[in-house]
């Protein structure tokens, strides 16, 4: 029956075309946007992991409560001992050590006196650890120069290092504070530029090891957080949660020195960002099914309206009104399947165009902190084009439903008459 309803819908193109189309068109932007919603959600988790979060991180209670603040003098000092029981407690996580510090950077002139000042943000990561450096994607990040080979080497971010025209192998100095509160200030040879393609970070960041972080904070054997990364390098919360507890439960106490884990979703609002994200997903569905259908409700009307000569004809001839309610239905499913299918198509091509090439999404975050990348990519997943497809199926049945209803508001008298004409 399905193939033959099919058959008739394509031979009667003011039956099917305009129908076709809709469908098509909402199934088309239906899955573009999951899969830019969706490509957009796992950047958030990829670049927060690997910058801001991890997949789990395990900070002091003190810290925790500043988290934002990235208080590194509430961090860990001399605690590679504990590092190391961490690692043998949990060993299918890596883990890898962090400092976060703000600082003064002053740029000086040929005789040595000051040209230029600014803020900047440090990253300490243990450049002797390959890992440590492949988390950040930090070749892939160098602009010119190298990565650090010796200490008292940095790598500035290319926007600032073109902003202050530095050159490579200058030196500048940072001026700060110790985790004790004593100003501190360190000479430092500029190795090379990066970009992470993250405003967040390109605006001011600098790059250092962690063994200069520690000389220069005075912060000896200590870090302000260790990051830990799942075996795959993909975010479980399923799994992540399982861990957080058992650490908390083992190491956890009311001093606020001791150690405490948290789970990617504990921070930067990520928990609340995906379920909204998961939320606005269901809702872009939920709208596209109200508003097609409510088009192809009144297309359906239009349509029965030209058709009352056939379906008085037909109920005349005794078939009866549920069949041919039940013709209606098929036949609204069988447009949304032809409409899903050439949307489906026409939707992978243009998912495919922006995976491989993105979409400039730095316009909108160059003044902001979040740490989403300048170019999103959409998800090029089944999953995706499936639930694109849905509401190409119910909404073009919903239209057909709402539209059959005047059949069973028909009745003989009328009938006459409709054939008449």
């Amino acid at each position: 029956m399905f193939l033959f309803v099919l058959k008739g819908l394509l031979r009667d193109r003011s039956r099917s075309f305009f129908p076709v189309l809709i469908v098509t068109a909402g199934v088309l932007v239906t899955v573009f946007l999951i899969a830019f919603m969706s490509g957009y959600m796992e950047s958030m988790v990829r670049q927060n992991a690997r910058f801001d979060t991890g997949h789990l991180k395990i900070v002091t209670n003190a810290y925790a409560e500043k988290l934002s603040q990235k208080p590194y003098d509430l961090g860990f000092i001399e605690t590679e001992a504990e590092f190391q029981q961490w690692q043998e407690d949990f060993p299918s996580i890596r883990w890898t050590p962090r400092i976060y510090f703000g600082a003064l950077m002053d740029v000086p002139d040929a005789e040595g006196n000051t040209l230029e000042q600014g803020d900047v943000f440090g990253m300490a990561i243990d450049f002797s650890d390959p890992s440590a450096v492949s988390d950040i994607h930090l070749s892939e990040a160098l602009v010119q120069g190298r990565i650090p080979e010796a200490a008292g080497e940095i790598l500035l971010s290319e926007e600032l290092f073109s902003k202050l025209q530095l050159e490579l192998d200058s030196t500048v100095t940072l001026l700060g504070s110790t985790l004790y509160g004593a100003m501190s200030f360190r000479n430092y040879i500029i190795s090379g530029t990066v970009s992470f393609g993250v405003h967040a970070l390109d605006r001011g960041g600098i790059v250092t090891d962690i063994e200069d972080a520690r000389a220069f904070l005075d912060m000896p054997g200590g870090a302000s957080e260790y990051f830990g990364f799942l075996p795959l390098g993909v975010y479980d919360d399923d799994a992540v949660q399982e861990i957080k507890q058992e650490f908390n439960a083992k190491y956890n106490d009311e001093d606020d020195f001791s150690p405490q884990m948290l789970a990617l979703t504990d921070q930067n609002d990520m928990g609340f960002m995906l379920r909204y994200m998961g939320f606005a997903l269901g809702l872009i569905t939920v709208v596209f099914i109200l508003i097609i259908g409510i088009v192809l409700w009144n297309a359906g009307l239009l349509n029965s309206i030209r058709r009352y000569g056939e379906f008085g004809l037909r109920l005349a001839m005794g078939e009866r009104k549920h069949h041919l309610y039940n013709w209606l239905i098929v036949e609204g499913l069988a447009i949304g399947v032809l409409g899903s299918l050439i949307g489906a198509a026409l939707g992978m091509g243009v998912i495919q165009y922006f995976h491989v090439h993105g979409f400039d999404f730095g316009v909108f975050t160059k003044d902001t902190s979040m740490m989403v990348e300048n170019i999103i990519y959409t998800n090029l997943e089944l999953k995706n084009l499936l639930l694109g497809i849905i509401p190409g199926l119910v909404s073009t049945v919903l239209g057909a439903m709402l539209a059959g209803i005047g059949i069973f508001h028909r009745n003989t008298a009328k009938l006459f008459k409709e054939l008449e004409t």
